[in-house]
């Protein structure tokens, strides 16, 4: 049986030091999630006992094989239950001494837990499969859903996660669109989310509810209008309105790939709307354009912005918004290849709204 977990799964459980082998890898790139993981891993362990019960760290690019058995093998002075042992930043340690740790996910001592912590954790490895049987692998990054051959973010059970963290974490609730919202501005940022609920939560006050406008008003401020308007203009086809609200958030020092990530995120939107459709066709069945934009994340409330998405919808027409996958990864590749300069970033933003523009649109039918 498989011991390689989501950290959200991980997290949902009451460990007991029952639970904790005597080997974990905390692996990813959230150190949110890490450090989450880290405190559960230790109190399972240590079971809450005085200071005095030993817990070791050990820097990955300094320790030594033998440092971590000596650790491991050590007793406690003041009785208590099993050592901790962790190496931190591990990877290079890891390279160094795989074949020791693979002999050691064998036969681990039962005199302590040894943790490792990595950023990059390959699963076609042998120290990955050995240790998926005898120890715990918690996985420390967004979480991720497979669509088609690829992965990506799974929005779905991030928003979930942030909505119940709002709520034991920060005893207040979190509206789905403010909780929709504040990931679009924010990204898929866990540290960064946690600081701007932990902002939200001191104006919902002690079991208040975190809204909308709430998070414009408090994470986004005036760029976030700007940016909104941006958006607006860009799948309107209005690309004049588009360009100066671009030029503008652009002056005042916002990055163009934090630009990118809101831009992408709607866009991302109309382009599984026209998907839905177009499979729904393919086997024979009749979809209606609400249905579909409903399919894909838009909120049918309020009524007027949801009608508005059905307008910017049409205004893209099936031939474009069918290429919106193709020319938001072509944007991300530049943006993070040969353009990842600010200036020419720039370039790549303005391209992609001309693009939806009104003006490209009749060429495209004129073609």
């Amino acid at each position: 049986m498989s011991r390689t977990v989501h950290a959200f799964d991980y997290l949902e459980k009451s460990t007991t030091v029952d639970a904790v082998p005597s080997i974990v890898v905390i692996f990813g790139d959230e150190p949110f999630l890490q450090q989450l993981v880290l405190r559960n891993v230790r109190q399972a362990v240590l079971q809450n006992e005085a200071d005095e019960v030993p817990f070791t760290t050990l820097q990955g690019d300094t320790a030594e094989w033998r440092d971590v058995l000596d650790e491991l093998s050590m007793h406690s002075l003041f009785g208590g239950g099993r050592r901790l042992v962790a190496v931190d930043a591990a990877d290079s340690f890891v390279t160094k001494y795989r074949s020791e740790l693979e002999d050691y996910a064998e036969h681990p001592r039962a005199t302590g837990t040894f943790l490792l912590k990595v950023d990059k954790w390959d699963s076609n490895t042998r120290l990955f499969k050995r240790i998926d049987q005898q120890g715990l692998q918690v996985d420390c990054r967004p979480p991720q859903k497979t669509v088609g051959r690829r992965k990506e973010l799974d929005e779905k059970r991030l928003l979930d996660w942030i909505a119940a963290w709002s709520q034991a974490q920060h005893k207040t609730k979190l509206n789905a669109r403010a909780g929709d919202l504040l990931l679009q501005l924010v990204g898929p940022n866990l540290g960064l989310l946690d600081q701007e609920l932990a902002k939200l939560s001191l104006f919902a006050g002690l079991g208040g509810e975190i809204s909308p406008e709430m998070v414009r008003d408090v994470v986004g401020g005036w760029r976030t209008k700007t940016t909104w308007e941006l958006i607006d203009a860009a799948t309107a086809g209005n690309a004049a309105e588009a360009l100066q609200q671009l030029d503008k958030l652009l002056q005042s020092g916002e990055n163009p790939m934090a630009l990118f990530g809101q831009i992408s995120w709607s866009l991302r939107r109309f382009a599984a709307a026209t998907r839905f459709v177009q499979l729904a066709e393919k086997r024979g069945q009749r979809i209606t354009l609400p249905m579909a934009l409903e399919q894909a994340g838009f909120h049918k409330w309020p009524q007027k912005a949801f009608e508005n998405a059905g307008k910017q919808l049409r205004q893209l027409k099936r031939e474009r918004a069918g290429h919106l996958y193709q020319w938001l990864l072509q944007a991300d590749l530049s943006l993070k290849g040969s353009h990842s300069s600010p200036g020419r970033a720039r370039f790549v933003l303005e391209h992609l709204i001309v693009r939806l523009s009104k003006q490209a649109a009749t060429l495209s039918d004129r073609c």
